[in-house]
């Protein structure tokens, strides 16, 4: 299972980004993660398998909105009003296989596989 981050990059408090993951054959739920330097990677934002059912950190909700097309196996964070402290490197996962289209777990150790990083920096 291959994994692909990308879209991240510098920005300017205010601007919006959007990231995008691609996965490959995969049918999973599918989550956004961040870790910023010196601290623990957090959960960002996660969507079902079928994109029934999202769910969002607070410090994202109302800014940021996960998506997904399976018939072009992608997933997507669109990234609205970016913060300063919304710099960190962003990771896509995919989930643990699970039998429920609305599994959308939000703790990282339900994860299986991790692609790699994309920077997002954003200057003040």
């Amino acid at each position: 299972v291959q994994l692909q981050a990308s879209g991240g990059g510098l920005v300017q408090a205010g601007d919006s980004l959007r990231l995008s993951c691609t996965v490959f054959a995969l049918d999973r739920a599918m989550g956004w993660f961040r870790q910023a330097p010196g601290k623990e990677r957090d959960f960002v934002a996660v969507i079902s398998r079928r994109g029934s059912v999202t769910s969002y950190s607070d410090s994202v909700k109302g800014r940021f909105t996960i998506s997904r097309d399976n018939a072009k196996s992608m997933v997507y964070l669109q990234m609205n009003t970016l913060k300063p402290e919304d710099t960190a490197v962003y990771y896509c996962a995919a989930a643990r296989a699970h039998p429920s289209s609305f599994y959308a777990p939000v703790d990282k150790t339900s994860y299986a596989y991790w692609g790699q990083g994309t920077q997002v920096t954003v200057s003040s």
